[in-house]
């Protein structure tokens, strides 16, 4: 049985346009000999579609789109294989939430609901109890001769002999459909991107088909939607386990497979973190853009690391000439900032600009002046600079129609080393769950993967500063950036307690410290931009803390 897995890459609302990809893409499959196509979860429609689920004319516009596309299908000139199609389904009983999220076989001219999704995650970024109703009973079809035990994402992530440290639901339904007869499990996913989850997942899913003695399917969908980045690299086991294929990682593709006979191409590529992150990075840039409307970026040029990463990422994206750096001196800034961004755009073949703060900084102060009396100079007049500089960009931003990136990283994030209204200014935060440390690492990979100094050495090394006054450094206001990330990748994304970070050896000044300042900066993330998720938990849609409140716990819990 060949089956083709269709790793799209969907926008989301736009159910005309994905129907046309997931045809084109079915077609594809049909000149290989493809006896079943099979595509992401909420293909149709896009994930996560977020809020237009509440409409009811949604789902309804994506079954219609369907039966459309059934009947198309069954009347095209040359003979078109079986599709699984993921989809939102209205749910039409009277109780429950108002849609399933299903899988629909598409065959002979007809649309048929086959299964829907049962375990409904609301973690980290999932918010699906909100809106859909769990499937109950499994989904069984036949296709080609073949009974197939048909699973969406979630399904096959609660698989009780694999995960002996987490468990979110009391029930499994892969154990459910085994309990009859399949010759084959299948699984429509949209499972979002984070560093070394893929080979979880391959380790996961193997031991799964394995343990069964059923060959697997999984196709996962591929892009980027809002902060979500999917890195499709949809994959296939034979009944012993063994990976038989794997799809492209970061682009659309269509996987032809056999599980039964083990016929399959396993596609490979850069395992390196600095890699896939780069990748990521690439790839939700360019879908944030292109789905948002703009084909041109626009950023401010520093001469620091983060925004000559941002760049380069920005250049990589959309191309050097849909990229605009600005460089915005200040009587603090050095010589070798400037001269340092001008060499990079000048490695990176994007346009730059230059325009000098000095004169607005002295007409801030004028005008602050009578406000200001008998108050010394602090980090209202560093702020000041920053909120120039976001001025600048944004009305930049307005006149050219160009999106403005902006350049903070994770670490600058989580403890409010940033300035609101200011280098926070933009439409998409690019690297803002991308620790400091590991902002060096790619920048180092990047030199090295393009056998070129893309990103000028000078600026690597550079001892990191703001430069808003005199001989400034990061290190006057932060632990270094080794352990302040050590620390936060503790607290932040594994959730340890300050006891135990102690415990860890973490000082007990730095600890304090960095607690203290993640804490009072959540009214800052609030209002930044959408930021791509690379890691396990980012400052995005999976980070719901409250901003007005007073943290008073026993004393180490918190």
């Amino acid at each position: 049985m060949r089956i083709a897995l269709l790793q799209c890459n969907p926008v989301v609302g736009d159910v005309v346009g994905n129907i046309r990809r997931i045809r084109e893409a079915i077609e594809t499959a049909a000149k290989q000999g493809a006896d079943l196509c099979v595509t992401p979860e909420l293909a149709v429609c896009g994930y996560p579609p977020r809020d237009l689920l509440l409409r009811e004319s949604f789902a309804e516009a994506c079954w219609a789109a369907m039966e459309d596309l059934a009947r198309d299908l069954a009347a095209a000139a040359a003979p078109m294989p079986a599709v699984l199609i993921g989809a939102p389904v209205r749910n039409l009983e009277p109780v429950g939430n108002s849609v399933f999220n299903s899988a629909v076989l598409l065959d002979g001219g007809t649309a048929t609901v086959v299964a829907h999704k049962t375990l409904l995650p609301s973690y980290d970024v999932f918010d699906e109890r909100r809106y859909f109703e769990p499937g109950k009973g499994c989904g069984r079809v036949v296709v080609a001769g073949k009974r197939l035990g048909v699973t969406i994402c979630e399904d096959v992530w609660n698989d009780k002999s694999f995960w002996t440290d987490h468990r979110y639901y009391d029930t499994d339904p892969v154990a459910e459909l085994l309990d009859g007869s399949v010759d084959l499990l299948v699984n429509l996913s949209a499972s979002p991107f984070s560093l070394g989850k893929q080979a979880i997942r391959e380790k996961m899913l193997s031991s799964l088909a394995a343990r069964h003695g059923v060959p697997l399917v999984y196709v996962n969908q591929v892009g980027g939607n809002d902060d979500l980045i999917f890195a499709g690299k949809s994959i296939a086991f034979d009944a012993t386990g063994e990976l038989v294929a794997r799809g492209l990682g970061f682009v659309e593709d269509v996987v032809i497979v056999d599980p039964f006979e083990g016929i399959g191409t396993v596609q490979s590529e850069d395992p390196a973190p600095e890699a896939q992150a780069w990748n990521a990075l690439v790839l939700g840039t360019r879908d944030y853009a292109r789905k948002c409307g703009f084909s041109s970026v626009v950023l401010g040029l520093s001469g620091g690391i983060d925004s000559a990463l941002v760049a380069a990422l920005a250049a990589e994206a959309l191309g050097p000439e849909n990229v605009l750096g600005v460089l915005m001196p200040s009587p603090y800034s050095s010589k070798g900032s400037v001269d340092d961004s001008l060499e990079l755009g000048r490695n990176l073949g994007i346009r730059t600009e230059i325009i000098p703060i000095e004169p607005m900084m002295q007409a801030f102060g004028t005008a602050l002046e009578p406000v200001f009396a008998g108050r010394p100079p602090d980090v209202t007049e560093e702020n000041i600079q920053s909120r120039i500089r976001g001025n600048l960009l944004m009305g930049i931003s307005n006149k050219l129609g160009a999106m403005l990136l902006t350049t903070g990283n994770k670490s600058e994030l989580s403890v409010g080393y940033c300035t609101i209204y200011g280098d926070m200014a933009g439409g998409l935060a690019v690297i803002s769950d991308v620790p400091k440390t590991l902002v060096w690492s790619i920048s180092r990979w990047l030199n090295a993967a393009k056998g070129r100094e893309v990103i000028p050495v000078a600026i690597i090394d550079k001892v990191p500063s703001a430069e808003l006054r005199p001989d400034q450094k990061d290190t006057d206001s932060l632990p270094e950036y080794e352990v302040l990330d050590a620390i936060l990748k503790a607290y932040v994304e594994e959730k340890h307690s300050r006891a135990a970070l102690l415990a860890m050896g973490f000082a007990e000044a730095d600890v304090d410290r960095v607690l203290h300042l993640v804490r009072i900066s959540e009214f800052k993330r609030r209002q930044a931009p959408p930021g791509l998720k690379i890691t396990d938990r980012a400052f995005g849609t999976g980070w719901r803390m409250p901003v007005a409140c007073r943290v008073n716990l026993p004393e180490g819990l918190m």
